[in-house]
């Protein structure tokens, strides 16, 4: 056995065995350097709540909790607020020895639209054991605007692991002391003094302007908008859903509770060629905030001087004072198997993100 998590190649060897099938078969286009898209199949069922599957099927459990299905080959919009069930193309066809874990894609976190992936009698979100065959799931909350979904739109994907593969603070320093994993902004590695380390990297919030933010330093949702068509990429005004938050003199402001925010890391991130990483919320003890829903960083992020990581922020029971360079999520990072033939921001994936500053999802202009 290989602690690791599985790459491109090895994504695509367990397809062309038929580990893993769907009708229509899984695009090249859905394999990342170390996840794989996932696909909405062609009926969606609006529920009366989310639930966990933990000794039923989830089509059973279906069969009570449904008000109404309905069709999505030619598209279908998702109220805000409400709760939707979706089976998905792809499923498990033969056992695996991995471990499957899934996260929202990075455009369906700056929708603020929540995602939780299902399998048939599995105790927990997001998670597939080791073994299983079947069918998949996607629990969908839009939770800030209503969204128009169809058949064959990637909202989530996954990834494959084996073993113990997180890497220790140890090991973080090593890598960083090779190559850099977090840079300041001048393209420099941070100081080995200035690298906050607790079980991964922390990593802070952006609210005052520099060499690549200049305008706002974030964004918030607007209460009453139109429709978010998740097939038209760059056809919709950002002013529409979202508005700008300018600099703040002093460099801190107040985010309140339900609103939702989108904000840029201070520190710019790079993925080395043989990691993977995953943002994960940094402490509860810190405050009720929902720090993050899209979180997998695939192989090659950041380039050679860092990306910043776009962060979407949702606070909890009480207004909430933010500060510049305040730490409150952190970054795991992971060994893979093998060198991807294919890592992040190659020419033959659609890499939106790479080199971004504070940037909204691409289906704003």
């Amino acid at each position: 056995m290989t602690d690791g998590i599985l790459v491109y190649q090895q994504i695509q060897a367990l397809i062309a065995r038929g580990a893993l099938a769907s009708q229509p078969a899984i695009a090249p286009t859905q394999i990342q350097p170390s996840s794989l898209d996932l696909r909405l199949a062609t009926r969606g069922y609006r529920v009366r709540s989310g639930f966990l599957p933990e000794n039923v099927r989830v089509a059973d459990r279906l069969e009570e909790m449904t008000l109404y299905a309905f069709d999505l080959t030619d598209g279908a919009v998702l109220e805000k607020g409400h709760c939707y069930i979706v089976p998905l193309l792809e499923r498990i066809e033969q056992p695996l020895p991995y471990l499957i874990r899934a996260n929202p894609k990075s455009s369906t976190g700056r929708l603020d639209l929540f995602t939780r992936l299902l399998a048939d009698r599995c105790g927990r979100f997001e998670t597939v054991p080791p073994g299983y065959t079947g069918p998949l799931f996607l629990e969908i909350v839009p939770r800030s605007f209503p969204v128009r979904v169809r058949t064959g739109l990637s909202l989530c994907q996954i990834r494959f692991s084996e073993g113990n593969s997180v890497l220790s603070d140890d090991e973080l320093r090593a890598e960083h002391q090779r190559g850099g994993l977090l840079f300041d902004d001048a393209g420099k590695p941070l100081p080995m003094d200035k690298m906050r380390l607790e079980k991964g990297l922390m990593m802070g919030v952006a609210l005052r302007r520099d060499r690549d933010l200049q305008g706002p330093v974030g964004y918030v949702a607007r209460r009453y908008t139109g429709i978010v068509d998740m097939a038209n990429e760059g056809g919709h005004d950002a002013d529409e859903f979202f508005q700008p938050i300018p600099e703040a003199k002093n460099g801190q402001m107040i985010v309140e509770p339900e609103e939702f925010y989108i904000f840029a890391s201070k520190e710019r991130i790079r993925v080395p060629k043989h990691l993977a990483a995953e943002m994960v919320a940094y402490d509860v003890g810190i405050g009720e905030l929902r720090t993050n829903y899209a979180g997998f960083f695939d192989n090659g992020f950041g380039g050679e001087q860092g990306t910043r990581a776009v962060l979407e922020v949702r606070p909890h029971d009480v207004p909430f004072l933010l500060e510049d360079a305040q730490v409150f999520f952190k970054l795991e990072f992971f060994r893979t198997q093998e060198l991807p033939r294919v890592v992040y921001g190659d020419r033959q994936l659609s890499s939106h993100y790479q080199g971004q500053g504070l940037k909204l999802s691409k289906h704003f202009r």
